[in-house]
């Protein structure tokens, strides 16, 4: 539900709908004017003016400037008489918005907004070229409400899925019982709060919008608080989510029989998901904490102290427990040593070929024979990660080697290996 807080698309869509309307409508009471004028083009530019005056009293930020192209471009349409909603027209929005950010093509905002987009857009219109009706005409608007949330929501989990790691059980029974009320009672009203806002008498639709979000305040707490309401999935390979989107918008957008074998790519990617591996031990780049891989999940060498690190191994691997459960697996084993603070490597004694040190500070041994990771090592790698093979191989992966040398990165001059043990 968390789109219902996010000044983004449905905002953008539904304040300027509200707009559209009300403008059509007046324009529809008054007869004279109705008869000679365009009003649908005019409504919609009234619509776009609101929707631009939406735009900079919220900030502009990057969710909502996307979402104000995709307005615009659906406005526009209407406006020379073109069709509002149409493939063409998300792909329109979708290359303006590449043009003025593509950084935003590997954002969960982006992939998720165009993902429900180009899904609805698809769905609909096959149910309207197939003549496919929503039963009967009183309740076609609920059943438009049923099918919209189900394929915005199925559409965008699994990429939910992927950068989040959580997948919400319920999503669909909490957007049915809450997305309603936002489109005809909380925009509504905060339409109605703006207009008569210089009168002072926007208390009359801050009232009206009291309403319609306490009760989504209480569908969120309601099924948040059920029974498995979240579950937790393992992060995904690198190549994962583009054969999904590959297999989606092939599924979508391809005429024939080969647009089946988008099904198929969707079906392998899910495939590959599910064997998705993650790493045997993990080192945080500050050497603060150690995660390594066990039967019951990854257990953390410290209940307290980065936070942010361990909630996202924890989330990465599909665990759902927190650092002080994930803290209680921890046993210090023989091959690999967390020493942490001051006290801890003073009290370090030594030790052996094959071993593997992590230390938080400095440790004033030089020419261990065991590997060491400290501080000033990582500083020049970054986190780093084991993985263990077959016959015990062993292979490290560090940060610096997955993010490359960019000109963002700065990494300092990496030293010869044998000065700080990282092999």
């Amino acid at each position: 539900m968390a789109h219902l807080l996010a000044i983004s698309g449905l905002h953008m869509g539904l304040m300027s709908g509200v707009v559209f309307a009300a403008l059509r409508l007046t324009f529809a009471l008054v007869p004279p004017v109705a008869l000679r004028v365009s009003a649908r083009s005019i409504a919609a530019g009234g619509a776009l003016i609101a929707a631009a005056g939406y735009l900079a009293l919220s900030g502009g930020n990057v969710a909502t400037q996307r979402a104000f192209i995709m307005v615009a471009v659906a406005l526009f349409a209407l406006m020379i008489g073109r069709r509002a909603i149409s493939l063409r027209g998300v792909a329109i929005a979708a290359t303006i918005v590449l043009i003025l950010r593509p950084e935003a093509l590997m954002g969960p905002g982006f992939q998720m907004s165009f993902a429900a987009t180009i899904a609805l857009v698809a769905v609909f219109g096959w149910m309207r070229d197939g003549q496919i009706p929503l039963g009967p005409r009183w309740l076609q608007p609920v059943l438009a409400v049923v099918v919209s949330s189900a394929v915005a929501g199925f559409s965008t989990a699994p990429i939910a899925a992927a950068h989040f790691n959580a997948i919400a059980q319920y999503g669909l029974l909490a957007n049915l019982v809450s997305v309603p009320l936002m489109g005809v009672l909380v925009i509504p009203a905060a339409v109605v709060a703006v207009v008569l806002a210089p009168l002072g008498l926007d208390a009359v639709g801050l009232w009206g919008m009291s309403i319609g979000v306490r009760w989504i305040l209480y569908v969120a707490h309601f099924i948040a608080d059920l029974p498995q309401a979240r579950t937790y999935v393992v992060g995904p390979g690198s190549w994962v989510l583009p054969l999904l989107a590959m297999g989606f918008l092939t599924l979508l957008l391809w005429r024939g029989r080969l647009r089946w074998g988008g099904a198929v790519a969707m079906a392998a990617s899910f495939v590959i998901w599910s064997g998705a591996p993650r790493p045997d031990v993990l080192v945080s780049d500050s050497c603060t904490l150690v995660g390594v891989m066990t039967p019951q999940g990854r257990a953390l060498s410290k209940e307290r102290g980065a936070g942010f690190v361990a909630r996202n191994w924890l989330e990465n691997d599909g665990d759902g427990e927190d650092q002080y459960t994930a803290a209680r697996r921890w046993q210090q084993g023989d091959t690999f040593i967390h020493i942490s603070g001051k006290r801890a490597a003073a009290a370090f004694s030594g030790c052996r070929k094959g071993q593997i040190v992590v230390s938080s500070v400095s440790l004033e041994q030089s020419d261990l024979p065991c590997t060491l990771h400290d501080p000033e090592s990582l500083r020049h790698t970054g986190a780093v990660a084991y993985v263990f093979g077959e016959q015990g191989a062993m292979t490290i992966r560090t940060a610096r080697a997955a993010a490359g040398e960019r000109l963002w990165t700065q990494w300092p001059e990496e030293k010869p290996r044998g000065e700080y043990h990282a092999r």
